[in-house]
């Protein structure tokens, strides 16, 4: 393991405070722009049903104020008025204008959100597990050997993504949040599981969580032999770099991971990286080193999402700077079945022509990536393209990951179909009544 260094460049010793800005905030955030009191509404009314939560780092750093409305971190965290259908944004906003009591927002919020499909792919029922007859619902175990933890500490992000598939975690009704604060149980189904070979700590961000914290989560786990790799989910290096350099406990972060990586884990950031305008600060590349010195690898991730990265230019330069900065670039995914995808959504065929076209640009350091990959309830379904079989056009498809083992990396075709943008608008081509025996849709 690499020499960790806790020495910083002289330029990042200031130590800037995490300011968090709200829905409440939203008003005094937008004066930086010219918006109309019509569209000032409009957005004030998305964030009555879809999270709002950005910070200083983000507003002051990140966003081109200039480029408003199209900036693409802009877009990426604040509402935009077609995150909801026309009627359903018509509808909170006329309650907003006319001051309605909170209860009715509230009353209509809820009715909204459930219509949006909040648990996509099986989340609170076919992949709950359960332990001595309970269901411990703070965990996800649908692939037989990767557990998902979610520790109730870290259900919160230093800033939320527009198009985020975990957005129920965030709206403040208990019964949408994933969040377990049972460490003990979790240990034991651990132990009680032993085909489970890697964990993701995940949220929220776990990394919103004090060190201390966040100890109480990982290092349990090092004392479960059968547990070979941690994985901790984070946009933290894109949207608080500030957590592994100045923060007050960032060196003791630091430590931790060093301390996984000394049990003879594999402990990987799986760091939430959306556009390259984010890679640019050199606080990110500074805080990219600081972990990569712990011997952590740092895999990058994010999907493709309409109106912010949906260019083979975003994606091909994302990619080179991942490498470049000694991180792995791992997979492009597929905006979710869930809250805002009309919105943000693109059809699976244009996504793979960007993804192929990126592709294309990259050195082969950069070919670690995969996608256009769906996390659907199957499982983990990557497009690989698009040809002609038996004189038809198909999308020629595999699984990745699934929660039957014998169907992954099974090549399979569907009907080629230019709209769809999930696995369940897909059909089986050559009018076959199924993909593969044992793969279902739904």
């Amino acid at each position: 393991m690499a020499q960790m260094s806790s020495a910083l460049h002289p330029a990042l010793h200031a130590k800037p405070r995490y300011r968090a800005y709200t829905p409440r905030d939203l008003d005094g955030l937008l004066d930086r722009v010219s918006l109309s009191a019509t569209e000032r509404l409009a957005l004030r009314a998305v964030s009555a049903v879809l999270p709002f939560r950005t910070n200083s780092y983000v507003v002051d750093e990140l966003i081109d104020w200039s480029a408003v409305p199209d900036d693409p971190v802009f877009r990426l965290t604040f509402p935009q008025s077609g995150m909801l259908p026309a009627h359903e944004l018509r509808r909170m906003a006329d309650l907003l204008a006319r001051d309605a009591p909170d209860a009715e927002v509230r009353r209509a919020a809820h009715e909204i959100r459930m219509r949006l499909n909040p648990h996509p792919s099986g989340q609170l029922d076919a992949n709950v597990p359960v332990h001595e007859g309970r269901r411990l619902t703070g965990l996800q175990h649908k692939y037989p050997e990767t557990v998902l933890i979610f520790p109730r500490q870290g259900q919160t992000c230093h800033a939320y993504c527009t198009y985020c598939f975990r957005w129920p975690q965030f709206v403040g009704e208990s019964e949408l949040r994933i969040a377990t604060d049972d460490i003990a149980t979790t240990s034991a189904y651990l132990r009680a599981h032993p085909e489970v070979s890697s964990t993701l700590v995940t949220g929220g961000d776990p990394l919103v969580m004090s060190t201390e914290v966040l100890r109480r989560y990982v290092e349990p786990l090092l004392e479960i032999d059968t547990v070979r790799s941690v994985r901790i989910g984070t946009k933290s290096l894109a949207f608080w770099p500030y957590r592994f350099l100045t923060d007050r406990d960032a060196d003791d972060l630091l430590r931790l991971f060093a301390k996984v990586v000394a049990s003879g884990r594999h402990l990987a950031l799986m760091a939430h990286f959306t556009h390259p305008q984010e890679l640019r600060p050199r606080v990110v590349r500074e805080a990219m080193r600081r972990v990569r010195d712990t011997g952590a690898v740092i895999r990058c991730q994010g999907p493709l999402v309409a109106g912010i990265n949906d260019s083979a230019e975003a994606w091909a330069e994302l990619w080179e700077e991942t490498t470049a900065l000694g991180a792995v670039p791992y997979y492009q995914f597929v905006e979710r079945d869930t809250g805002p995808q009309g919105y943000f959504g693109v059809p699976l065929a244009r996504g793979h022509a960007i993804f192929r076209d990126a592709y294309a640009r990259v050195s082969g350091l950069a070919r670690t990536v995969r996608g256009p990959v769906m996390s659907a309830m199957p499982g983990k379904v990557c497009v690989d393209g698009v040809a002609e079989v038996a004189g038809e056009k198909v999308f020629v498809l595999h699984l990745i990951q699934a929660r039957d083992p014998d169907l992954v990396d099974r090549p399979f075709f569907a009907a080629y179909d230019e709209g769809a943008t999930w696995f369940t608008d897909l059909k089986p081509a050559f009018g076959a009544p199924r993909f593969l025996p044992g793969l279902e849709v739904g």
